[in-house]
């Protein structure tokens, strides 16, 4: 299996152990990942408040790279990535007045053919949940943890087209398909407050303390997470959300492909362990 890999700024910088255990994963199953040469910002949120035209020529142009690979399929793992390309590919297809508007700033003619996928999608959905169990190469069953969709990764649901928008699974499937148990928890896709990190920290430290408090409830040993906004909320503000709300959460804020590159037999440091504020040691044992 052959995909074009779109990692967006997230994952070369702050998420960077998102990219490198999702390029572990990928080699381990068989997978290969070819990065997008010379990709550009796909906008996230500030292209999209600002320019509407602008929040679709820069996912567009990325997917027209993507095409010139020869390639109809783009794999990322961003949630804010995953809906910027989307959401293009659908204007794309169904606006003709946008998409002549889009055409002329990236000088290329382009109707939304390239299809977009979630690294989740693709290990539910292509590579297969009985494949994955199969690789299986190290016991996971002595911790649980929480599986955070946040807000973004099913939403819109006419445009994700991802999982169940309110009681998504996608994420539990795969733990489970790995060995690693779950909880049941009310919390699944409520918002960590990313849009607010720089302006409005306190709201952040709210949603995302009570998001810690709930998954913790829950008996949750940890929170994996898909999306580097809510990793980065949820872990790096820890230490904030303890002395604001007068806490003492200590919970580990893994990716999921973390927890399934462990479960493959993958070293810890290759996947990026190392990277964390709160220390996941406790789960590594």
């Amino acid at each position: 299996m052959r995909y074009a890999y779109f990692p967006g700024c997230s994952l070369h910088s702050t998420a960077k152990e998102y990219d490198i255990s999702t390029r572990a994963v990928a080699e381990a199953l068989g997978i290969e990942l070819l990065e997008i040469p010379d990709w550009i910002c796909c906008g996230a949120t500030p292209a999209h408040i600002t320019m509407h035209l602008l929040s679709l020529a820069l996912p567009v142009k990325n997917l027209l790279l993507a095409k010139e690979m020869d390639s109809y399929e783009v794999v990322t793992c961003c949630a804010a990535c995953f809906s910027r390309l989307k959401i293009a590919n659908k204007i794309m297809r169904e606006d003709p007045e946008h998409r002549a508007g889009v055409n002329e700033i990236v000088g290329q003619d382009y109707k939304g053919e390239v299809k977009v996928r979630h690294f989740l999608d693709l290990l539910v959905n292509v590579y297969g949940l009985s494949n994955l169990s199969e690789k299986i190469a190290k016991k996971m069953d002595g911790f649980k943890v929480a599986c955070y969709y946040g807000c973004l990764l099913t939403r819109p649901p006419e445009v994700t087209k991802l999982d169940d928008v309110e009681e998504p699974h996608m994420m539990d499937d795969i733990m489970r398909a790995v060995g690693v148990k779950t909880v049941e928890w009310p919390y699944k896709v409520e918002c960590c407050g990313a849009s607010f990190s720089l302006t409005k920290t306190d709201i952040v430290l709210k949603l995302s303390g009570d998001i810690l408090q709930m998954a913790r409830d829950e008996g949750a040993d940890a929170i994996v997470v898909a999306c580097p906004l809510c990793q980065s909320n949820l872990d790096l503000r820890q230490p904030e959300i303890n002395r604001k709300l007068k806490k003492k959460f200590d919970m580990p804020i893994l990716y999921f492909t973390q927890l399934v590159g462990l479960a493959l037999g993958i070293e810890p440091k290759k996947l990026g362990f190392d990277k964390h504020i709160i220390n996941p040691a406790k789960l590594l044992v």
